[in-house]
């Protein structure tokens, strides 16, 4: 029995972008690209869409909603609701608090205490200036990619005889 061969289709390219809801994004926009170290843009084709880009190449979408009610923290039951975990490293956990602090994020909770060796807490929670929760944690620093690992992982995926888009 022969097994007909199916022509590969390559998936349709694609991009996601976390976007918070807010009454005025101009603001949160400029306290999450000074938090961030990134950029704030229009977004194209859509006036109350603002895009902040970071060099790490993530993007954050900061959306005018005028019937926007800030969302309710802590929430019943212990629910878990999405959030924002910035990682930075463990020796920069106080600075990154002090700055988040001085944009204009306000504390909400510490977990995970005692787990750093000088026995504070690794997991700092907060609200951002419209309400949205986010966390700072630590975390090991991030990999630089290396080009010649990207082009192994590219070839990876694409299947035999068909050649990768740009």
């Amino acid at each position: 029995m022969t097994v007909p061969t199916v022509p590969h289709v390559p998936p349709v390219p694609k991009t996601s972008v976390l976007v918070l809801d807010c009454s005025d994004p101009e603001p949160l926009a400029r306290f999450y690209a000074a938090l961030l170290d990134a950029v704030v843009e229009p977004a194209e084709g859509d006036p109350d869409l603002l895009l902040v880009s970071g060099s790490s190449g993530a993007v954050l979408g900061i959306r005018r909603d005028l019937g926007h009610a800030p969302p309710s923290w802590p929430r019943p039951e212990d629910s878990l609701q999405a959030h924002l975990e910035i990682l930075v490293a463990p020796d920069a956990l106080d600075d990154a608090e002090r700055e988040a602090v001085s944009l204009g994020a306000r504390p909400v909770a510490a977990e995970r205490e005692g787990t750093r060796s000088d026995r504070r807490t690794d997991l700092r929670r907060y609200m951002d200036p419209a309400g949205h929760s986010f966390v700072l944690v630590t975390a090991a620093p991030a990999r630089t990619p290396s080009p010649a690992r990207d082009d192994e992982r590219a070839a990876a995926r694409t299947p035999t005889g068909t050649t990768p888009l740009p």
